[in-house]
């Protein structure tokens, strides 16, 4: 299959040229001064027994339209009643059919911490996340240079957001610093959106025993995620599986209750 990622990250370009033009950064900042703080999803993750971020999204590059109707108002809520530790929500409309309008809604209609799940590449979209009422990004590695990550997660932490750190292989351990809340290990290739949970299991030693680790994507059976937590994974982020069941909320309620079971 093509490598999307650069496809992705170029149309993020030009998206981000029109949101320029069209609501400055001095826009931005002056909505973030009424934001309540957000919720902490390092915190939430810590302290929970099951640590399942239950994401929002309606389409990917590699399955097309996942649930084209979807509405943040109707399936947030009942993310947070089924029990999730917190909430990923996409806002890449052009590949996976989200908006910022959607991050939006959720902090309108749930308590959970809310992370802006982006193609984040530039300062201005951490002020939208902030003003949106997000808790944390995600920085992906791929998608950035040293360099440009390592300023990001700085000016993320000027805003008081937390920071989900992606990464796919050993290269990209070199990403992580002090600016580094969350590491999270995705188990889909971003280039082939090949999906290997054994991604998580091969690098959980290689990351500092000091960092809350979360394993990203391929997820749906409890013992995966009880193995997972044994090699000492505290969030477990589940997207696909939860949007392709008929009722998202009811899946997720299913999936922590055989968690708890012994």
């Amino acid at each position: 299959m093509k490598d999307i990622l650069d496809d992705i990250i170029a149309h993020k370009r030009k998206e981000l040229a029109l949101d320029k033009a069209q609501t400055g950064l001095r826009t931005l900042e002056h909505l973030c001064a009424d934001v309540p703080p957000a919720p902490s999803m390092k915190q939430a993750l810590a302290q929970s027994d099951t640590g399942i971020i239950a994401e929002f999204k309606r389409r990917s590059p590699s399955k097309g339209w996942i649930r084209q109707e979807a509405r943040v108002e109707d399936i947030l809520p009942a993310y947070q009643q089924a029990g999730a530790s917190a909430a990923s929500v996409l806002t890449d409309e052009a590949f996976f059919g989200g908006t910022l309008d959607d991050l939006r809604t959720a902090r309108s209609v749930c308590r959970l911490p809310l992370l802006r799940k982006d193609f984040i590449i530039d300062e201005l979209q951490l002020w939208q996340a902030k003003a949106a009422g997000a808790s944390a990004v995600l920085l992906i590695a791929a998608a950035l240079t040293r360099e440009q990550c390592g300023m990001l997660a700085a000016e993320a932490h000027k805003l008081q957001l937390e920071v989900l750190l992606e990464i796919h292989t050993e290269r990209e351990l070199d990403y992580i610093d002090s600016h580094t809340d969350m590491a999270g290990v995705n188990n889909r290739n971003l280039g082939t959106f090949h999906t290997d949970t054994d991604n998580s299991f091969r690098l959980a030693d290689r990351l500092p025993d000091d960092i809350l680790r979360v394993s990203e994507s391929g997820m749906s059976h409890p013992d995966t995620i009880r193995q997972l937590r044994r090699a000492g994974y505290r969030g477990f982020l589940i997207g696909g599986h939860l949007m392709t069941q008929e009722q998202p909320g009811k899946a997720l309620e299913s999936l922590i209750s055989q968690l708890r079971q012994p």
